[in-house]
């Protein structure tokens, strides 16, 4: 299967999207949306974003593990990657949203 964005409804009325890697795992999950039109909106945003590295912010837990944040034009989240067991790990994350999130198709769940 390819790379594929899946979206889906989520509790209280909301949406949330994933991104998913052609293997299936999970490379960035959004925000919480209150529109199924935002959410989509959502998606647009990252694959205009996720190809320039500039838009991403790589942070750190709390505990100490590496994750990145994709951040719009505006500098608001878009996304939020999982948390990882190393810096290497977290930039193999990034480097897999900049490949798939521009090129990936619309999986939508939500009904």
């Amino acid at each position: 299967m390819a790379a594929h964005y899946e979206l889906k409804a989520a509790a209280h009325d909301q949406f949330i999207f994933n991104l998913k890697a052609a293997n299936g795992e999970v490379i960035l999950t959004s925000e919480l949306y209150k529109t199924k039109e935002a959410a989509l909106n959502g998606i647009e945003s990252v694959k205009a974003n996720s190809p320039h590295d500039e838009q991403f912010e790589r942070k750190e837990s709390s505990s100490g593990k590496p994750y990145f944040a994709l951040k719009a034009k505006n500098h608001e989240t878009i996304g939020r990657s999982e948390m990882y067991n190393s810096t290497a790990a977290r930039d193999n994350g990034i480097e897999s949203v900049k490949k798939n999130g521009p090129v990936a198709t619309l999986h939508d769940i939500a009904g």
